[in-house]
């Protein structure tokens, strides 16, 4: 069983690194930063300030 778990560990190391998909987590790595025109930031409700 160990043989096998270091094996497929070595397996997603090898597919996190690979040369192949470097585009592609690099664009999911900046999708927090894209701006989003088409959907503005929701306004914040203060129902909770009021005394």
């Amino acid at each position: 069983m160990t043989v096998l778990l270091m094996i497929l560990f070595a397996g997603i190391i090898w597919w996190a690194f690979s040369r192949r998909n470097k585009e592609r987590f690099e664009e999911a790595a900046n999708l927090p930063f894209a701006d989003d025109d088409n959907h503005p930031a929701p306004k914040r409700s203060h129902e909770g300030d009021k005394k």
